[in-house]
């Protein structure tokens, strides 16, 4: 499930839901906001009822919307959540307009399916989930009108009920990320201090995308997020609450390291990290040659000291 359409047979809506294979789990990355992400499954040919892992990644109705759907279709799989993401939650775009209530059906609580997390939890020596304790780049600015229900009022969101999903198989890790709530570049940096490296390919919105118009502060994001991805020797996938129009900015500043997964597309990892930039073994080369230039001269003069 994505909020656009990549095959004819696929509905869509604005949610998302990615099924995986690995070798040894058949996994669902979120369940979309309906029941729709069912017909799809069936239109691509995937038996729901194999799945035996289901990894949430944030208590958003887009997100999580489908559990219920899905646990009546299923109910031997394992719901992973943090346990935060059982809290109420509300977007609160006009402060004129009532809240509109944005979190997970609260009737899937109490299920023996669902696995409450606090903090990070290794499923396996392929599974892994982690959630954020430190931010230390910008947030996205689409924050702003999220609130969580704190002691009968509203606050703003601190998103402490996001999680991301590692995915490792020999040398290859692939990480998931919902909407990245937290930032994209933070969830990279979190990756690195916890793995000292940088994933393969990564697959999450950004969290970029307006229903109107973007502002000058949000076409700046947009590109400072962008030129700040190509640092990392890693593939993008992205969609959802990436928005097309703030993708086909940063499509043109990271060309075939940024791509976009529609409704019903299949990702096949290919691992080709992304090649460094022109000039980077030039400049290895250069100093290189530099210091041995001092070097020479130094033992020159050395040598020729004794002689004297």
């Amino acid at each position: 499930m994505e909020n656009t359409s990549g095959t004819a047979s696929c509905d869509t809506e604005h949610g998302l839901s990615f099924y995986i294979e690995t070798k040894k789990h058949k996994i669902l990355m979120d369940t979309g906001a309906s029941d729709l992400f069912l017909k799809n499954a069936e239109a691509l040919g995937i038996d729901l009822k194999e799945v035996d892992t289901v990894i949430l990644s944030h208590g958003h109705y887009d997100h999580g919307g489908g559990l219920p759907f899905f646990m009546e279709k299923n109910p031997d799989a394992c719901i992973y959540m943090q346990k935060s993401a059982c809290g109420e939650y509300y977007s609160c775009p006009d402060e004129k307009k009532s809240p509109r209530y944005i979190g997970l059906p609260q009737e899937i609580f109490g299920s023996g399916q669902i696995r409450l997390l606090e903090g990070e939890y290794i499923i396996d020596e392929e599974l892994r989930v982690f959630p954020f304790d430190q931010c230390d780049a910008q947030i996205p600015s689409t924050n702003r009108i999220l609130r969580k229900k704190e002691d009968g009022r509203l606050v703003q969101d601190d998103f402490s009920h996001e999680q991301c999903l590692v995915i490792r198989e020999g040398k290859t890790r692939v990480l998931f990320s919902g909407c990245a709530h937290h930032g994209i570049l933070n969830v990279m940096e979190t990756y690195r201090r916890r793995f000292g490296e940088d994933p393969d390919i990564v697959i999450s919105g950004f969290h970029l995308m307006r229903k109107d118009h973007y502002s000058e502060q949000d076409a700046r994001e947009i590109l400072q997020t962008a030129h700040a991805l190509l640092q990392y020797r890693t593939v993008f996938y992205t969609g959802h609450c990436t928005g097309e129009k703030p993708y086909r900015v940063m499509k043109k500043i990271m060309g075939d390291q940024l791509r976009y997964v529609h409704c019903g597309d299949e990702i096949h990892p290919e691992i080709k990290k992304p090649e460094k930039k022109k000039g980077t073994d030039y400049m290895k080369w250069h100093k290189f040659f530099a210091w041995g230039t001092v070097v020479c001269f130094v033992l020159t003069m050395l040598t020729g000291y004794k002689r004297k």
